[in-house]
């Protein structure tokens, strides 16, 4: 049974997990920096980093302690190389060297995106490649075919802002603190999701793209007229989200080569009426639908030894102990640019 300690640090939650070959995951650790954040209303770059080096060491211990097991024990340590926040990835990944080094184990450089892309088969082993994923999360909101493992051709992505920003956005207009996204699902149990009348950018184009700018816009003039309760902007904001996801979705899946899976992943995949949705859009296609649990939708390192588990056994090659740090990794690079979105997609 081979093991792989991964590590993520590619935003504000700090993360060691060591995963069996088996998708048994024998130790894991996440410490949120929610507090540290929750003044500022989103994360603070400098303060994320600072974190990080503060609490990765104890918790890497923590991990390779409970997991009775020592460096060499290891077939490989995994750490997020990229996209995240520059300072922050650099902490992960430079301690995932040192260990590798002292450990004498290959190191594996994770795109954080594709961490996520396989997490689904962590938690479901019967899902099988291809399949059409919907990525979202608070910096990225694509469609991707994920054919297999290191081969993803994006479909569609924002060409403005992502879902979870845009959920963020709306809890800061309406004082909910961050993070944001639970936050606007818990307020909008209470609210009327009819009763803000919203607009759904992009619905019905002839283009599979999402735009979210104009719906954060149209949420903070709701606000700002006094005329609605903060419950019903946070319901007919969600449904407003939830109808341009599902319209996107039907769009890209006439276009795309057929597949038996939808898959949903990131950490809005946690919000259960995205999810909801999707399944009865899944259903309405024939297709299979699969999500992973909530602790593998949000940032965490299991994906990160899954992801490096999965790459070695398709016979990738290890990295270099020089591989470098990237603020921006797309999965697809051959992807044509799309308007606005050069620095998301």
């Amino acid at each position: 049974m081979g093991l792989v300690l991964g590590i993520e640090s590619s935003c504000d939650e700090t993360a060691v997990a060591l995963v069996a070959s088996d998708r048994t995951i024998v130790a894991q650790k996440i410490a949120s920096q929610d507090e540290e954040h929750a003044a500022y209303g989103g994360v603070v770059p400098e303060i994320a980093a600072r974190a990080h080096a503060e609490r990765l060491a104890p918790m890497i211990a923590a991990v390779l302690k409970e997991g009775r097991v020592a460096l060499a024990d290891l077939d490989a340590v995994a750490a997020t190389a990229g996209p995240g926040l520059i300072g922050g990835v650099m902490v992960g990944l430079v301690s995932a060297k040192a260990l590798a080094m002292a450990g004498e184990v290959p190191l594996v450089a994770i795109n954080h995106l594709e961490g996520h892309a396989l997490s689904p088969r962590l938690a479901d082993p019967s899902l099988e490649f291809p399949y059409a994923l919907l990525l979202v999360s608070g910096g990225h909101c694509q469609i991707l075919r994920v054919e297999g493992v290191g081969q993803y051709r994006r479909i569609a992505t924002t060409i403005d802002d992502a879902l979870g920003e845009a959920f963020d956005k709306t809890a800061k207009i309406l004082g909910l603190g961050f993070p944001g996204g639970p936050a606007v699902e818990r307020l909008a149990l209470q609210g009327d999701p009819k009763a803000v009348p919203l607009p759904r950018p992009l619905v019905g184009s002839g283009e599979p793209h999402f735009s979210f700018a104009g719906l954060k816009s149209a949420v903070l003039r709701a606000r700002e007229n006094g005329q609605h309760a903060p419950e019903d902007i946070a319901a007919s904001f969600q449904l407003a989200a939830i109808d341009c996801v599902i319209d996107r979705l039907r769009h890209a899946l006439d276009a795309i080569d057929p597949v038996r899976s939808l898959v949903v992943a990131g950490g809005v995949a946690a919000n259960a009426s995205v999810r909801t949705a999707l399944e009865d859009l899944a259903e309405n296609r024939g297709l299979t639908f699969s999500a992973p649990p909530p602790s593998l939708c949000t940032d965490n390192a299991a994906m990160i030894a899954w992801a490096g588990h999965e790459r070695l056994a398709v016979g990738l090659p290890a990295d270099p102990l020089d591989v470098a740090a990237r603020p921006r990794w797309p999965l697809d690079p051959a992807a044509e640019p799309v308007r606005g979105a050069g620095v998301k997609g």
